[in-house]
């Protein structure tokens, strides 16, 4: 793999922090900003919109410039969206850096997907996806828990600075590796309506619901995972930690082999994957009864639920090809974030209305099988309706 692609994992890491690191230092920010931990709670949900509105907004941006520029200005507006929220003198500044930093995101993984897949081989390109993505994934194992104890010792600023220096350090691998590209043409297909187009593609729209189907099934499970082993498997809140690194491992693993796979053959990947998804899922509603065996299935959960990020976005960009290929990927990442927000939402009111904690993994478990549904449905109209033969014609 080109050094070019490790450039790109960098950029990726320094976002994943930023993304996911605010869950642990929750209580530090309300103490400090004089909000209650629901309101800062939601400050994932403000970057989660940030990272859907993002996509849209730059979009048409993305098609006009080359892609090095666009991901250089990409890490400009990443490292000062992150000196911001280390700097900001109240809740409501917080928020709207941690927005702007969001914006970032979608566009980022959307343009650096198509670079990698640029960078290697066309049997590779999944894996240099994959990698690319190992940036959050390594993120999550080591850089989430390292801005936490940061956080927590130094007070949460410190962490945004640190993750700010990450920005600058990102920004430089970038622009000394990422080899450079011509700038789009503009004509009828590169124009903005020509790149806009491409959302109105019957394959792209479907790829995009697979993704935001796919991850509801994750997050249902995963943003109560806390409640679950503590609840039911028995286990007690400083344990949780150390098996949430085992959940980290997982999606290491499930983002190389997915990315493996989806090379040698793509659409078997996409749906092997989500068969995985929903059957570790299933399985996990019954394994967290016992401490043992719910601490595999969290494994198997981060590696079912890594393993179908590359396949998901190189079937996308293949869908896309041509004009707005940049687009369509940014769109995917949209679409991850918002199967993020929908899942949470969705075992929240398990919990709340349904049959409760426990039985969360199990609804869970079904929403991958609508994502399944949705890939079957592509895979008939991509090869059309039937033609008969007529009987003249016949042997």
């Amino acid at each position: 793999m080109p050094l070019a692609l490790y450039a790109l994992t960098a950029g990726a890491f320094g976002i994943g922090v930023t993304e996911f690191v605010i869950m642990g230092l929750l209580l530090d920010v309300s103490a400090d900003l004089g909000v209650s931990i629901s309101a800062a709670g939601l400050l994932i949900s403000g970057y989660a919109l940030g990272v859907v509105v993002g996509a849209p907004l730059l979009g048409a941006v993305a098609g006009r410039l080359p892609r090095k520029t666009l991901l250089l200005a990409l890490m400009v507006v990443f490292t000062v969206g992150n000196l911001a929220c280390a700097l900001a003198p109240d809740y409501w500044t917080l928020m709207a850096a941690r927005v702007l930093t969001a914006f970032a995101h979608a566009s980022f993984f959307g343009v650096g997907s198509v670079v990698a897949t640029g960078l290697v081989a066309p049997n590779k390109k999944a894996s240099a996806i994959a990698l690319m993505f190992t940036g959050l994934t390594v993120a999550n194992i080591l850089g989430v828990p390292f801005g936490t104890w940061l956080g927590q010792a130094y007070g949460w600023r410190s962490t945004f600075l640190t993750v700010t220096l990450v920005g600058v350090v990102a920004f430089a691998v970038i622009a000394l590796l990422v080899p450079r590209d011509a700038p789009a043409v503009e004509d009828e297909e590169e124009s903005s309506g020509g790149t806009l187009a491409v959302l109105g593609r019957r394959p792209v729209l479907l790829g995009l619901l697979t993704t935001v189907l796919s991850w509801v099934g994750v997050f249902a499970a995963f943003t109560y995972l806390a409640p679950i082993l503590t609840r039911i498997s028995g286990f007690s809140e400083a344990a949780v930690s150390p098996i949430l690194l085992v959940f980290g491992g997982g999606l290491v693993a499930g983002n190389l082999l997915g990315g493996r796979l989806a090379d040698r053959h793509l659409m078997p990947t996409v749906i092997g994957t989500l068969v995985a998804l929903s059957a570790v899922l299933f399985v996990m509603t019954a394994a967290v009864h016992q401490p043992v065996a719910a601490i595999i299935a969290i494994g198997l959960l981060g590696a079912a639920a890594f393993a179908t990020v590359a396949p998901l976005q190189i079937w996308v960009l293949e869908k896309a090809k041509g004009a707005g290929q940049g687009l369509a990927s940014s769109f995917n990442i949209a679409a991850f974030n918002l199967g993020n927000a929908i899942g949470a939402w969705l075992g929240g009111f398990v919990i709340d209305h349904g049959p409760g904690l426990g039985f969360v993994p199990l609804i869970a478990g079904i929403v991958p099988l609508a994502a399944l549904a949705v890939v079957f449905l592509a895979l008939r109209l991509e090869r059309g309706p039937a033609v008969a033969v007529p009987a003249t014609a016949q042997c």
